[in-house]
């Protein structure tokens, strides 16, 4: 299957559900940075959750950045997502891996520890709209869960997985994210949360070879549903040298030519797809020339 992304919304009650099956870019992703199958599972987490909220964005161009700051071993945690469901995303400390809990799966909590989800969207306004919340317990889904219902006053229901083969490659990843209209009756959030606490974990549907439709149906389960639309998704990182020498001329003059008199050749990596560029020091001096224009 394909990496994509469903969008559904129920006929008869007031809620709607984004959901999308992640592999092929959480396996980017984990090839990218070399990543531990604990870094791989935090870092696909939070890439799926960014993915769909993402699509969710109204604005043509419009991006989501996800930040996940706490204080354990992986560090941060950054995405950022298009309005087309496109990411990229990286963490401080790829190569960190814990042992497995005692349920036997991967420690994603105690890698990011306690800190706060940072929220930030990009939608055409002067200003970015940003949201903070303390995390739950590190394990994402419950902490975009809290991000929801504190910053959006939405009330939301986020599951996210990522499972790992043997060989540390990603056997497949993906999540939904369940969110209530204004107005919905009791009666069908009883029914909804009847569903949610009987449904497989979103990676057990997936690695039995379920599509989006089906896992939809199944958390929707006694409604009716309508499906929305259905779009490719990927892995895709937005850097160009352009960009690159716009970040260093930011760095300010006295610091280029420091970066210039100090060696032949100067490399910058991007931090979300290790690409290197790399600029000689009569570069570095062009841009200090071209930052004083």
């Amino acid at each position: 299957m394909s990496d994509t992304l469903l969008r559904a919304l129920t006929r008869d009650a007031g809620i709607q559900i984004t959901a999308a099956v992640t592999t092929g870019l959480v396996e980017r992703a984990r090839q990218i940075h070399s990543a531990a199958p604990t870094a791989t599972a935090a870092l696909g987490r939070t890439l799926t959750a960014t993915a769909m909220m993402g699509s969710q964005l109204k604005a043509e161009g419009g991006s989501v950045t996800v930040q996940v700051k706490g204080n354990g071993p992986l560090g941060a945690i950054v995405c950022v997502g298009e309005a087309d469901g496109y990411v990229r995303g990286y963490l401080q400390e790829p190569s960190c891996d814990l042992p497995l809990r005692a349920d036997g799966k991967l420690d994603v909590g105690g890698g990011v520890g306690r800190g706060y989800l940072m929220v930030i969207k990009d939608i055409g306004l002067k200003d970015p709209v940003t949201g903070t919340v303390a995390l739950v317990n590190g394990e994402i889904a419950e902490d975009l869960t809290r991000y929801f219902a504190e910053s959006e006053q939405i009330p939301s229901a986020c599951a996210l997985g990522v499972l790992i083969d043997t060989d540390r490659t990603v056997r497949c990843a993906g999540g939904y994210l369940v969110q209530l209209m204004p107005g919905v009756k009791e009666a069908d959030i009883d029914r909804l949360e009847g569903n949610l606490a009987k449904i497989e974990p979103v990676t057990a549907m997936l690695d039995k070879g379920w599509t989006l439709e089906q896992i939809v149906e199944r958390v929707l389960d006694g409604f009716v549903v309508d499906f929305l639309q259905q779009d490719e998704i990927g892995y895709r990182c937005a850097c160009s040298r352009q960009k690159v020498e716009r970040a260093l001329i930011s760095m300010g003059k006295k610091e280029l030519l420091k970066m210039a008199g100090e060696q032949e050749k100067s490399e910058v990596t991007c931090q979300f797809c290790d690409k290197i560029y790399t600029f000689g020091s009569d570069e570095l001096r062009a841009l200090v020339a071209q930052a004083e224009q």
